[in-house]
Formats: structure tokens, sequence, C-alpha cells
């Protein structure tokens, strides 16, 4: 019976020692997704190294975890799945509003001032303008995703205030969805929308890697400024990995110095960021019913 009792012990122990060990190493795992406002194995392969350095700065295991879509971003953070996202200013407006305490912790240092561009394919004529361009409303005309701030929710905004009108009504065809900037870019490149928006940022990069011709694909309108991106972190990340550690976290991203770290944003360097922000863009997206 002794040595019954033995064996069962130190099976005991054996369990209890592997579960401890899985609960620490799950507990030592930052978790982080992003909006897939780019091309999604790209996305991957970009956050690699970013990965790696805030591994070193932390040390622990940091990890990137890939999202669907803009929505789901969202639906991760909201279920704790992980503990920091590169959010649009809209999907961290709806990220902040479903878990009470999150908070945008860094920015890239354009974001306060971000804006997007109106394009048109070279067949619509169209030039660029200061004036927002009223002649799209006979035009095909595509956002990005419904959830982005850069290619819907702003744009959608300012046609509103130049127009008096939702884009429903504005446009005379039926207005498309993309899923992404990079998509937009391809689907009035190829003649399939004659206008569209994107983020300026994108365009700039895909212009410059020869991915868009910009004879082709013309930019014909830049919208005011409005804060955009950011990254927020998730509440429960100072219990999972200690008192403080949330400002740890926000002085890694702030420090870093290398450019490279950061093409998957893309950004060339990082701020500070806060939730007030942000409440500019909160206003505009409760009144046009994307966050109750």
């Amino acid at each position: 019976m002794k040595i019954i009792r033995v064996i069962v012990s130190f099976v005991c122990l054996l369990v209890s020692l592997g579960a401890d060990a899985q609960s620490s190493a799950a507990g030592n795992t930052l978790r982080f997704t992003a909006i897939p406002d780019q091309n999604t194995t790209e996305l991957t392969e970009k956050f690699q190294p970013f990965a790696d350095y805030l591994g070193k700065q932390l040390s622990m295991k940091v990890e990137y975890v890939p999202a669907r879509d803009y929505q789901a971003t969202v639906e991760m953070f909201r279920n704790g799945d992980v503990q920091l996202a590169w959010f649009g200013g809209l999907t961290g407006v709806q990220a902040r509003k479903a878990v009470p305490g999150a908070r945008a912790i860094a920015q890239g240092k354009e974001d306060p001032q971000y804006y997007s561009y109106f394009v048109a394919h070279k067949d619509t004529g169209l030039t660029e303008s200061e004036s927002f361009p009223q002649a799209i409303a006979s035009m095909t005309f595509t956002f990005g995703s419904e959830s982005s701030t850069s290619g819907r929710l702003m744009p959608e905004f300012f046609i509103r205030e130049h127009t008096g009108k939702g884009p429903m009504e504005f446009f005379q065809h039926p207005v498309g969805f993309s899923g992404s900037h990079d998509k937009t870019a391809e689907l009035v490149e190829s003649g399939r929308f004659q206008v569209g928006v994107l983020n300026y940022k994108v365009f700039d990069r895909r212009v410059a890697e020869g991915k868009t011709d910009p004879k082709v694909v013309r930019i014909i309108w830049r919208t005011p400024t409005y804060a955009d991106y950011n990254w927020t972190v998730h509440p429960s990340a100072d219990e999972l990995f200690g008192t403080g550690f949330i400002d740890k976290l926000q002085k890694a991203l702030v420090s870093i110095a290398d450019p490279a770290l950061l093409t998957a944003l893309p950004r060339n360097r990082l701020i500070p960021a806060t939730n007030e922000e942000y409440e500019g863009l909160r206003a505009v997206a409760e009144a046009l019913g994307m966050v109750r």
C-alpha cells in the first residue's frame, strides 16, 4: 500500500509540474495581431522581425497571430486571445469600447495626421484637384474594408460632408468593398472599378515598389487629415505578465530605432498614443452608426 501511495503521489506530482509548466509557457507568450489591410502572407513575414525584437526587449516569447479580416482582430482582442493589436482608428475605437480599460499606447509618427487618396483610372479623364471630385457620382466606386478607417469610415464622412448625401445615395452605381487597400488599387488599375479610395501609405508604397502605375491609377483628391492607426493593449497584460508590463511594452515600442522592424505597418518610428487622441474619430463612427 505504501508503494502504491508513493507511485500515486509521484504521478500527481508529474501531472502538477506538467500543468504548471504549460501554464507558465502560455503565460509567458505575448500574442499580437494586426488588421489585414495589406497582403496577409506578406504581413506574416514582415511581422517576424518585429516579434523577435519585442521578444528580446521583454525577455519573453512574442507571437504574431494573423487575422482573416478587420472584425476578426476586434473579436480576438475582445476574447483575450491576443493582448496587443495594431488597429486602424475605427477598429481601435471598437476594440477599446468592447474591452473597458484597454489602452492605445503607440502610433506611427504620422498617424495623428493621416489621410486617404481618392484614385481613378486614367480612362475617366479625372485629374488631381483640391476640390472634392463631384464627377465621381456617375462612376463605379469601391471602398476598402467595411471596417477600415482610411478606406471607408473617414472617406464616407468626407463624402457626406461635401455632398450632403451618403455613399448609397450619392453614387449612381452600387458601391463596392474590396477588403483591403492593396485590392482597391488593383481593382481600379484593372478597370473593374473606375474610382476607389485607399490610405496614402499603401498607395505610395505600391508606386515605389512598381506594383501600381500612377499614370494608370491617378490620385484625384487627398482628404483632410485625421487620427488613424495605433497599437492597443489589453488590460489583462499587466495581470498575465506582471504589474508595470504595459508601460514596459510601450517603452519597447517607442524605442524602436530600426525602420526595418516596422515595415509591416509601415512606419519609420513610433510615438506614444492615448485613447483621448481618438475621441474625434469615435464621435464620427458613432454618428455614422459604426460604433454603438
